[in-house]
């Protein structure tokens, strides 16, 4: 019997080792890793650079604590806001964290109560951020939560519209609902939110931890809607499985997050920096994003020429290296990559969720296409 909780449904399957795209489980089986941790390690296993990074840090100091300057932090925030309109940093541990600190700043510099969320979000499993998912399965069993959210149809400007107004302290939102089933709203419902967002000083929070740090091709996948957030939260490929999360917020808002008023024992650590700044210097310059950009082009339209015309896939979507499936036996088919070498991740019981890490090679991306599109046609062939 285990001595751990059974918080996790687990397969049946050890990873132990990794390169790149490749990992290789108890067996010695190999396996492509097109779910990077949920989209954690979004340059693969064991970077070569982040490794280097890790060492040298630890070989100097780990932790100090908050209470004094930490050089790391300082430069970790500068290259996050560099090229936006954001100005300041919030390091914590994880991206639940890093909407906790976005909840109660909002409602601290507001001096308002009333947040606008999304049916079929996710925005982590504390009190605060659990409050915000719009997802009921997620807060089953938990007794009453913070009252203050309004969950809306994502996607629908007219409900928005007609609830946001001054009492509203902020819209908080994923620009591709990753966890929801990778959904992207219509250009139209962005521009909404951020006239209404401007009309009634409302602040807007953007959730990228899973979209950010160039999953979707870009920085941050707001700009991809031309959106001006005040708020950012960020985790998950920041790190590339380090630790570590951050707000980002503009200026304005720094006067109600002064001393004492929010904090961490871990968060923004030497060693945690240092590994994240690593990270950046790599997936942060044009060349790489474009390359992004174009391979999850390129994914997308493969899928679609190999899929499309299957009658129990309805729908392929995404953007960058950040693609989900929808379609009927989802959880079969995922089964069945597995068993070839392909390992996904779902989005809800209907969408296949493909993540593999951002320098993904084409020739892996085409054996991944390969697989799926066996598996897929495996399927048909029963089904009929």
């Amino acid at each position: 019997m285990s001595s751990l909780f059974p918080t996790y449904k687990r397969k049946q399957i050890q990873l132990h080792k990794g390169s790149g795209t490749v990992v290789f489980d108890q067996n010695n089986k190999r396996y492509l890793d097109f779910t990077s941790g949920i989209a954690v390690t979004s340059l693969g296993h064991c970077h070569p650079e982040v490794v280097r990074a890790l060492k040298e840090q630890s070989e100097n100091i780990w932790h100090t604590s908050n209470l004094f300057e930490i050089q790391q932090q300082e430069l970790l925030a500068e290259t996050l806001v560099n090229q936006t309109h954001l100005d300041a940093a919030f390091f914590c541990n994880s991206g639940a964290e890093a909407n906790e600190a976005a909840i109660k700043l909002a409602k601290k510099y507001t001096k308002r109560n009333k947040i606008i969320t999304f049916k079929d979000s996710f925005h982590g499993r504390t009190f605060g951020s659990m409050s915000a998912t719009g997802q009921p399965k997620i807060k089953e069993g938990y007794g009453p939560l913070l009252t203050e959210f309004i969950h809306l149809p994502f996607n629908d400007s007219v409900q928005l519209k007609n609830t946001a107004d001054s009492d509203t302290a902020a819209i908080m939102l994923e620009v591709i609902q990753g966890e929801g089933g990778v959904k992207i709203a219509d250009s139209s419902f962005y521009k909404q939110v951020q006239e209404l967002c401007k009309e009634h000083d409302i602040l807007l929070i953007i959730d990228e931890v899973q979209t950010g740090i160039g999953r979707t091709g870009k920085r941050y996948a707001y700009e991809h809607f031309d959106l001006d957030p005040d708020m950012v939260t960020l985790a998950k490929g920041l790190g590339n499985g380090f630790p570590i999360g951050a707000m980002l917020g503009k200026s304005k808002l720094t006067e109600a997050f002064g001393p004492g008023s929010h904090g961490t024992t871990f968060g923004g650590n030497p060693l945690a920096c240092a590994v994240s700044q690593s990270v950046l210097n790599i997936i942060f310059c044009d060349r790489f994003l474009k390359d992004v950009e174009r391979k999850g082009r390129n994914l997308k339209n493969r899928l679609e020429d190999a899929l499309i015309n299957l009658p129990f896939v309805n729908e392929i979507r995404g953007i960058g290296l950040l693609i989900g499936i929808e379609c009927e036996y989802a959880a079969e088919l995922m089964k069945a990559l597995e068993e070839h070498g392909l390992l996904t991740v779902p989005a809800g019981e209907k969408v296949i969720r493909l993540l593999p890490p951002l320098n993904v090679t084409d020739e892996e991306l085409e054996t991944a296409v390969r697989i799926v599109t066996e598996a897929f046609n495996n399927i048909y062939t029963k089904a009929i």
